[in-house]
């Protein structure tokens, strides 16, 4: 599918922006998911008002976010830029995760001590957290609210890397399971849902805030 920036709205189409939240504080380097009180760091707060820039010209008329703050505070300038206000929906929450509040991160050697192995037996639903596919309906049936919300316009969903790389993958029919360190899903990115009416027939990934690693801890 296209890597280039959806074109404006016509009155059949309607285009749903996940945007990833922004950079978060995290000085303990934990992995948080859906604890209560990380907020963006000062380069979050950055690139959340990149995002609202890129998006500026943009047909925008629903905005929806995570209940958790960063999410919740990636989507603010955006829906002022466009005079909105901020809707939440659950089911763009954090995946759930078993490791949620230790130092844990991709490739750094945590995941490989005996007590965590139990966890890790099945890494293809996966076996630590929340299954692929309940992120991916959940995430998609949220999607369709903010379409529905939107028709014919565009909204922005702004979520989280874990759901929004999960509903990518199931919307292209490639399988769910993937090495987290592959993940196209950067800081402050846009993956666009083009519908026709009901039906998906575009996704197009872009990074308004620049490049990031799928590997940090705390982002």
């Amino acid at each position: 599918m296209n890597a280039a920036h959806p074109g404006p709205s016509t009155a059949s189409r309607t285009i749903v922006h996940l945007v990833r939240h922004g950079e978060v504080h995290n000085p303990e380097g934990v992995l948080y998911g859906r604890l209560p009180g990380f907020t963006l760091s000062d380069v979050g707060q950055s690139q959340a008002k990149t995002v609202a820039n890129a998006l500026d010209n943009h047909d925008i008329t629903y905005v929806v976010a995570s209940p958790l703050q960063r999410a919740q505070e990636t989507a603010a300038p955006i829906a002022t830029a466009h005079q909105l206000d901020v809707h939440t929906d659950e089911g763009l929450l954090e995946a759930g995760n078993l490791f949620e509040g230790l130092r844990v991160a991709v490739g750094d050697g945590a995941l490989t001590r005996p007590r965590h192995w139990s966890k890790l037996r099945d890494p293809f639903t996966p076996s630590w957290g929340e299954p692929y596919l309940q992120i991916a309906h959940r995430m998609l049936a949220a999607a369709h609210r903010a379409r529905a919300a939107a028709e014919g316009h565009e909204a922005v969903c702004v979520s989280h890397q874990l759901p929004v790389w999960t509903l990518r993958r199931f919307v292209q029919g490639q399988p769910l399971w993937h090495d987290p360190r592959r993940r196209q899903c950067g800081l402050g990115s846009l993956t666009s849902l083009v519908f026709e009416g009901t039906e998906i027939v575009d996704v197009v990934y872009s990074e308004p805030a620049g490049a990031s690693d799928p590997r940090m801890t705390g982002a």
